[in-house]
């Protein structure tokens, strides 16, 4: 039994649905989440930048006292190199792996479609792990980089023209490629799913990135005996307004944010040293 919290980060609110799943599949599960909101959004930074913020969260979370890192950002998941990864001093997790390893088991005719920011879908990394699972697998990427704005701003409603024009724009090549399972590989995606869903249709399973990497960790922390059963705190932290991280954050929770949020001042919080070494 490990009793310390397991820290989830994302470049905004859109890591909150993999908290949420954490929360919903392990109660007693402490939890530390940080919203880097006064950044967003990622996806459409540079490589180095994206690795300069992602080191700082990381370290703000190890201030923490966390026992597992969950990078809840699929911009992070995909650009933070292998090499700063294996710094952590606690076991870190990101959204790829998981999510590419049920994408591979979901799909009966080996078309995967791959929704993302424009960093993770110039990384490759999704494609890359899928063919490491099967080399006959085809994939098809588009970057959507409309969907995380119209997320964080509420855009949600299954019927919001808006957002549905968007997402049958982006759709269109999947459609056509006629893949059957898609990776939804940003943690804001969920929020719109139905949309998704909706224009893709019934035959169609969409991969849900947050989901799938909860899951991943949970196992983890089991097969380690880190689990915490008798816990259940949660701290919200976000780099913005706390207060307006509260008040959208519960779009993304499915309810109030207990305790609401403090903010932090990220670009003032110092790489941990393990990470630079």
């Amino acid at each position: 039994m490990d009793s310390r919290a397991i820290g989830i980060f994302d470049s905004g609110f859109g890591g909150l649905t993999a908290a949420r799943e954490v929360m919903s599949l392990a109660p007693t599960e402490d939890i530390v989440f940080f919203g880097d909101n006064a950044r967003i959004p990622y996806g459409t930074k540079t490589a180095s930048i994206i690795t300069k913020y992602s080191l700082q969260d990381i370290s703000f979370l190890l201030s923490q006292d966390v026992k597992l890192i969950i990078a809840a950002c699929g911009t992070v998941s995909s650009t933070l190199s292998e090499e700063y990864a294996k710094r952590v001093p606690v076991p870190y997790i990101t959204v790829v792996e998981p999510t590419a390893r049920a994408a591979a088991r979901a799909t009966k005719n080996k078309k995967i479609g791959i929704l993302g920011t424009h960093a993770t879908v110039r990384s490759g990394a999704f494609k890359n792990a899928l063919l490491r699972l099967d080399g006959e697998v085809e994939t098809v990427s588009v970057a959507c980089p409309l969907f995380v704005p119209l997320v964080e701003n509420g855009y949600i409603q299954r019927d919001c023209e808006i957002t549905r024009l968007a997402a049958a724009e982006y759709l269109a090549p999947l459609m056509a490629a006629g893949v059957d399972t898609v990776i939804l590989g940003c943690t804001h995606y969920p929020l719109i799913k139905d949309i998704i869903s909706d224009l893709m249709g019934e035959n169609v399973t969409l991969i849900d990135s947050g989901y799938e990497t909860a899951k991943f960790a949970l196992e983890l922390l089991s097969e380690n005996g880190l689990e915490n059963t008798n816990g259940g705190a949660r701290h919200f932290f976000t780099s913005d307004n706390a207060e307006d991280f509260s008040s959208l954050g519960g779009l993304f929770m499915g309810g109030a944010l207990c305790g609401g949020a403090d903010t932090v001042a990220i670009e003032s919080v110092p790489v941990n040293p393990l990470l630079i070494k």
